[in-house]
């Protein structure tokens, strides 16, 4: 599962064993990214609120569906099979359409943005992460003015930055230690994006 010890949920104690019942699933199941930080407590704390504040909160204007397309498409760039399998499966539940969540996979796979089934604004969130994910050294200004003319508003803008600059930091996490899916439930995410706090994946 790793190629680093980890601490199971059954072992965990004090610290580890709080944020661990924090972040359950079904059958008390941690998923393995949570895991991967079982030797260092803190930075499975500071990961957990990141992810939660950036991609599953209130404030967020942007839909859900699309911030897990982000996170799928960045993660398929990077490589990392890991998150794009979790984070497919809830951004496809949220969309609720099997036949339009299937075609943009498929275009994703195919690293072809033209043929993703989204509009022309969406489109544009997506050239800007695959910039960003791949040459963020040679991003400029017209980066963020091209979504400006795409329609985004500064604020959706910063949400898209976020979103894919937190899955470039997870999918390092993933493929640097060895994370697999082995033994994970696919698909849980923290619902209830009323209460940052609560990050229970039920």
């Amino acid at each position: 599962m790793a190629w680093i010890k980890t601490i199971p949920f059954d072992a965990a104690t004090g610290k580890l064993k709080q944020l661990y019942e924090r972040v359950t699933g079904p059958d008390n199941n941690v998923d393995n990214i949570m895991m991967m930080h079982s030797l260092r407590p803190h930075t499975m704390e500071a990961h957990m609120a990141v992810y939660k504040y950036i991609l599953h909160h209130s404030a967020n204007t942007i839909p859900k569906w699309f911030l897990e397309a982000l996170g799928v498409w960045v993660s398929h760039l990077n490589g990392c099979d890991y998150y794009v399998q979790h984070h497919f499966a809830g951004m496809k539940r949220l969309m609720a359409d099997d036949v339009r969540s299937d075609a943009l996979r498929a275009a994703i796979a195919s690293n072809d943005i033209p043929a993703m089934p989204l509009d022309a604004r969406e489109q544009a969130a997506m050239r800007y992460a695959e910039r960003l994910t791949l040459s963020p050294a040679d991003m400029v200004q017209i980066d963020v003015e091209a979504l400006r003319m795409a329609g985004w508003k500064d604020g959706e803008i910063l949400e898209i930055n976020q979103v894919t600059s937190y899955f470039c930091y997870a999918n390092r996490t993933v493929l640097g230690l060895g994370c697999s899916t082995e033994g994970d439930v696919i698909g849980l995410s923290p619902n209830n994006n009323a209460d940052p706090d609560d990050w229970n994946h039920r």
